[in-house]
């Protein structure tokens, strides 16, 4: 039996920030606008993090009955089917009791906002879902970066901000892109650490299509063009320039994978690569907060 601590692990802790960020971004949209609601943007990140806590389970499960996350071919953290510390079924219980608390958590920003949001839903927690599961997987063939930019950017921040505001804005959609870009480098960094591994499974991620130097590009143009792009946003609000003061922390993972790091070597450039997600989404926030 599984510890609550390998439950704990399960969670993915190191991919929190791709479900935190986001909502922290729209509501500083929001209150940009000074419509900043606390208790909807509380279920807007319920509704996140339960999504990313979901699919991970989901994604332990989907890859643990596959063998495609057979312990001696594990070059990340350790997977509760694979390594078979928990049953496949109580996994699978775990991710639907996830999905079943985000939609709860929805259901009711739908009821005071718009029923539109439930089909957007129904959609998120699809994606979560088949990103590793069913007969045809899309993140099998090489498509969960475009997931994870759809759903981890532009709808968490746009969505965040509409619960709050009532209605989309150029900047709730604006500002949805670097946080989807930098959603995709924690992608991509993971991902190019089981490059080996997940070609050697059958798993065509994106790092396996396109190769691994073009895989360490795209990762570098993940974590930098948000910074451009912010920049860009600041002549709007100025203050989202504060979003600079992240930009050390993009020094370490840059440079572990510009100088070709792989397998194990990756794991600390993947909570870097979350430390600066975390830290940029932060000081951004604060920057489109203030307006004037």
């Amino acid at each position: 039996m599984a510890t609550a601590r390998e439950w704990l692990a399960g969670t993915r802790p190191r991919t929190l920030p791709a479900a935190v960020v986001p909502v922290l971004i729209g509501s500083g949209v929001a209150a940009g606008y000074d419509r900043f609601s606390a208790w909807r943007a509380a279920l807007a990140l319920l509704v996140a993090l339960e999504l990313q806590v979901g699919v991970n389970y989901a994604n332990d499960y989907s890859d643990g009955i596959r063998g495609s996350d057979a312990a001696e071919r594990r070059v990340g953290p350790v997977r509760l089917v694979g390594s078979g510390l928990a049953k496949a079924g109580q996994v699978k219980l775990a991710a639907f009791g996830c999905f079943l608390v985000a939609c709860g958590a929805g259901l009711a920003l739908a009821a005071v906002t718009s029923w539109w949001l439930v089909p957007c839903g129904a959609a998120a927690v699809l994606a979560a879902w088949f990103y590793t599961g069913g007969s045809r997987p899309y993140g099998y063939r090489g498509l969960g970066e475009v997931a994870v930019f759809a759903f981890f950017g532009v709808a968490a921040v746009a969505g965040t901000a509409y619960v709050q505001m009532r209605s989309l804005s150029w900047l709730g959609l604006a500002a949805s892109v670097p946080a989807g870009l930098l959603a995709c480098a924690l992608l991509m960094i993971n991902n190019l650490r089981d490059i080996r591994s997940d070609a050697d499974s059958g798993k065509r991620t994106l790092a396996v299509r396109i190769g691994d130097a073009r895989s360490r590009t795209a990762y570098l143009s993940f974590v930098l063009v948000p910074f451009a792009l912010a920049t860009l946003i600041a002549f709007a609000r100025p203050f989202a320039l504060l979003m600079l003061l992240a930009l050390p922390l993009a020094l370490a993972p840059v440079r572990a994978v510009r100088g070709g790091a792989s397998g194990p070597a990756l794991l600390a450039a993947l909570g870097q690569t979350g430390r600066l997600q975390l830290a940029f989404g932060l000081a951004f926030t604060v920057g489109l907060a203030i307006h004037g």
